[in-house]
């Protein structure tokens, strides 16, 4: 089966893209009180681990033990509930903080050896000199390339307490001999925003990839920003979004709802019926709104796409949602690892819960978001198909359904083209996005002239000649094309390759402007507001 277009990217929707989503999740920010958990000791566990530790034959280390006992014990609920280690901790969490201490850089692992992409600007990297293309090849004078170090213990070696210090040594092209830093790390801040501009005179656009602590604040700050510029009409986009704090979806639905309006209430076994509603008058309660969601919007990404749907409030445009509609505490344990569980569902607020089945087999779940690949759902809203039990009607009668995420009221299946296989496979397959890594770092003194986005847009054009170098790239893969196939492939990689380099040079800022013609859901979104 082959797509189009706007399925270039999101297509194969393998076991990866819901890995993420299961690692993403809804949080009640409720603090356990201490002391209220009765734990029952001495139960079959507690004996069985206590025999273990004093008869076994050969000495075990009993923490390791514990850790993969509860691994399965977490395995045995539903697949969100999950087991934090302490040395995951961190790296989890440090993301929904919004903001976590180290050397402010991103990185990528290329041949073996970890290279800058970008400096966070303004932060300690930045001001030591540190630039996108460096090779880092020691830190603390120990080599860290070809070595085959992978991501996780980068961020180890380079994350660490605000006011420690870091030595790095960096190869620089172009620049003989290794350049020493010394760098002190310090608070980096994480946003969730990923661009908020104007698409046109009266439309603004939102990004959103995560709802972390700072989300409401880091909204309200980009919705007032395009007010000023003259936004009249928004398009707030959850692709991609696969959740986070309930709180922080409650507070950005607000600024769209009426005072007194119910957004989400949640219910569990042991946590009575808590309800949500709007608290105060909303910056863009009268603004026309779409929101943007596809099959990796989940949970708080839900929240708000289903209040605004059954409160009658804008217009839902994309794919069905992913259909998480389960709430988890984290509970930290002695030993500062941490469980997530699940305590609640929520229900939007015609009473939908959005949860979609779970028979317990995890593989099942892991996989239904390809089996919508492989069924058609994709490419036709015609082959999804509710149960009449799931039906539920706004206030204003407009029909919405429950048990399987967030169908949107506007349906953008993905193009089923042939001709544009050719092109898919060297998206899907990061052929596209290596060369334009690539042609960035051989070229970057070459597009440093380039000072402002505007100006690149308009100077900037992807020639014959790098199409030619990606081809050839993809045929050293075993990707070939035929000649129709590839004068396809040429319309589309001259907007997104360029699109992928201005995200080189200038951040989430230079990308989805200029990705923006190849965005059919976004495109759309615009033709229904307008």
């Amino acid at each position: 089966m082959t797509g189009g277009k706007n399925n270039s990217i999101t297509v194969f929707m393998t076991m990866v893209m819901v890995a993420g989503i299961l690692m993403g999740f809804l949080i009640s920010q409720v603090t356990m009180p201490k002391n209220k958990v009765k734990v029952v000791s001495q139960s079959k566990i507690d004996e069985v681990m206590y025999h273990i530790n004093n008869l076994y034959v050969d000495t075990v280390k009993i923490s390791e033990i514990e850790e993969k006992a509860i691994v399965s014990l977490m395995d045995e609920l539903d697949p969100h509930s999950m087991y934090i280690s302490r040395k995951e901790f961190n790296a989890i969490n440090d993301e929904l903080l919004g903001g976590f201490e180290g050397i402010g850089v991103q990185f990528r692992i290329v041949e073996d050896t970890v290279t800058i992409v970008n400096t966070i600007k303004g932060g300690p990297s930045e001001k030591v000199g540190i630039m996108a293309g460096d090779r880092i090849v020691c830190v603390d004078d120990k080599p860290i390339a070809g070595i085959k170090i992978k991501n996780d213990s980068v961020m180890r070696l380079l994350k660490g307490p605000k006011g420690s210090k870091v030595k790095v040594k960096n190869y620089r092209r172009g620049v003989e001999g290794l350049l020493d830093f010394t760098i002190t790390r310090d608070v980096i801040p994480t946003y969730s925003i990923d661009v908020a501009y104007m698409l046109d005179d009266q439309t603004g656009y939102v990004k959103l990839s995560k709802f972390s602590a700072t989300t409401h604040k880091e909204f309200l700050q980009a919705a007032k920003k395009l007010k000023s510029q003259g936004m009249q009409q928004m398009v707030f986009d959850l692709r991609g979004n696969t959740g986070g704090y309930l709180n922080e979806a409650v507070d950005i639905v607000d600024e769209f709802l009426p005072k007194g309006s119910l957004v989400v209430f949640t219910e569990g076994r042991s946590r009575p019926r808590t309800t949500y509603l709007a608290r105060r008058k909303g910056v863009l309660e009268n603004m026309p709104v779409a929101v943007l969601i596809d099959g990796e919007s989940a949970s708080a990404s839900e929240i708000v796409a289903g209040a605004l749907q059954d409160n009658d409030r804008g217009i839902i445009v994309g794919r069905r949602s992913f259909g998480k509609g389960l709430v988890q505490e984290q509970i930290m344990l002695s030993d500062k690892s941490a469980i997530r569980i699940t305590v609640a569902r929520y229900h939007t607020p015609t009473g939908r819960c959005i949860q979609k089945p779970f028979t317990g087999k995890k593989e099942d779940y892991l996989y239904e978001s390809y089996d919508r690949y492989e069924n058609g759902e994709l490419f036709s809203a015609d082959s999804i198909h509710f149960a009449d039990s799931l039906k539920y009607v706004t206030p204003k009668g407009k029909v919405v359904y429950g048990g399987g995420g967030i169908m949107p009221d506007v349906y953008v299946p993905l193009v089923n083209d042939s001709t544009e296989y050719y092109f898919n496979k060297i998206v899907n397959l990061g052929i596209l996005n290596q060369y334009a890594f690539d042609y960035c770092d051989r070229h970057r003194q070459h597009l440093a002239r380039y000072q402002s986005l505007t100006e690149f847009d308009r100077s900037f054009r992807v020639t014959d000649a790098m199409f030619n170098e990606l081809v050839a790239q993809a045929e050293k893969k075993g990707i070939k094309g035929n000649e129709k196939e590839k004068t396809v492939a040429h319309q589309e990689v001259n907007i997104l390759l360029k699109a992928y380099i201005a995200r080189d040079l200038f951040g989430e800022e230079g990308f989805y402007p200029l990705y923006r013609p190849m965005d059919d859901v976004l495109l759309k979104a615009m033709e229904v507001l307008n």
